[in-house]
């Protein structure tokens, strides 16, 4: 691999799944042949003191710009040039494609041999207007490789590239730490400090957003406890969308089968995962097909803790679930959909147990951090 310099808008301690797929891939190479250019995190006085922090714990070079929303500017795109020369990086991999693959012709006349942009789902979106369309055709023709999620997110990037550039993209997931997400990562403990023990229990792990559909597993919830009364949905994890959720579990008299977490350290995540008996987020697409769910690795850390799962339809949310092996994917938005699968599932413990074991073994099969950290490593 040739010394590397990862260009990215994403990174921690900023919170967000690009920001962890990114660094769970840096940390798996080797840290002296890697240079980081990333923005700068602030929140409250605490952003840049944590950012501090955060780079002095790592084991390879983090440069952060003064800017907390790293674009490919001429200011940033000149900083990007003077790294890449001053630490003598042959390949560059930009954290998202879109918009800083948009600096690949300017980084290739400053020496780079090798030019790598990972796609996400807001690409997808890219790919839809007139504008950014173009833009992201010239992307595709100023690197050597775009990196994909999964089918959907491809076919739709694809479209709105060069034949030549479609045919290099190549796949690059994020993965899961099996040795982290696992079925006794103390499920247990959680459970029984939340009064969960003897009760069958929903989880759901994720940002609140409307995207994700924690507000259709609420609305699933008078249909799941007519069948199941002592059933709850644990909603695990913060964003803007929390009051509106707990104003609707109060409307539809189930506020107290929702128990809400609020956001949880990292560490904590596989415990919160394993207090579940079954995972659940009904993710569905909004806004004309410009907000979808590019993947959806949390159900993928779901079946590594031995759960089976209930995946919505948004976007590529079906490429990380084995429909009718892992679990099953539904309508997003189908609160009706949500709770049959869901019952079914909580009534069969034989059944979770199968699902639960198949995507246990997908996991190690193919979605380790290791497997896909050495595809980046031959990119590269």
């Amino acid at each position: 691999m040739h010394k590397t310099l990862i260009v990215t808008n994403d990174f921690p301690p900023r919170p967000g799944g690009i920001q962890a797929f990114l660094h769970n891939m840096a940390l798996r190479l080797d840290p002296g042949q890697l240079v980081v250019y990333a923005s700068t995190w602030k929140r409250g006085g605490e952003g840049a003191e944590a950012t501090a922090a955060f780079d002095a714990e790592q084991p390879f070079t983090v440069v952060r710009d003064r800017t907390t929303m790293l674009l490919p500017t001429p200011r940033v795109t000149a900083t990007a040039t003077r790294l890449l020369r001053e630490h003598g990086c042959g390949s560059v991999w930009f954290g998202a494609a879109a918009p800083l693959g948009l600096m690949g012709p300017a980084l290739r006349r400053a020496g780079a041999e090798r030019l790598v942009a990972t796609t996400h789902g807001h690409e997808a979106g890219w790919a839809q207007l007139p504008a950014s369309r173009q833009l992201l055709r010239r992307i595709g023709e100023g690197t050597d490789t775009l990196t994909y999620l999964g089918e959907y997110t491809r076919s739709r990037i694809a479209a709105a590239l060069t034949p030549a550039a479609a045919a290099r993209m190549v796949q690059l997931p994020p993965g899961v730490d099996e040795k982290t997400f696992h079925p006794a990562s103390g499920g247990d403990a959680v459970r029984a400090r939340l009064g969960l023990t003897e009760r069958p229990v929903v989880v759901c792990v994720s940002r609140l957003v409307p995207r994700k559909g924690q507000d259709t597993l609420i609305r699933a919830m008078p249909r799941i406890l007519r069948r199941l009364p002592d059933a709850v949905l644990l909603i695990v994890g913060g964003g803007p969308y929390a009051g509106a959720l707990r104003e609707l579990a109060a409307e539809t008299g189930v506020a107290d089968s929702v128990r809400f977490t609020g956001p949880v350290p990292w560490g904590e995540l596989p415990a919160h995962y394993g207090a579940g008996d079954v995972f659940a987020m009904p993710c569905r697409t909004r806004r004309g097909g410009l907000d979808v769910e590019g993947l959806g690795i949390v159900y993928l850390e779901a079946s590594a803790t031995g759960l089976p799962v209930v995946a919505g339809d948004s976007g590529g949310a079906p490429d990380a679930v084995l429909d009718g092996e892992t679990g099953w994917v539904v309508r997003g938005g189908s609160a009706e959909d949500t709770a049959d699968r869901t019952v079914t599932l909580l009534q069969d413990p034989e059944l979770r147990r199968r699902m639960g074991e198949r995507g246990r073994t997908w996991v190690e099969e193919k979605w380790r951090w290791d497997l896909l950290a050495e595809k980046l490593r031959t990119l590269l």
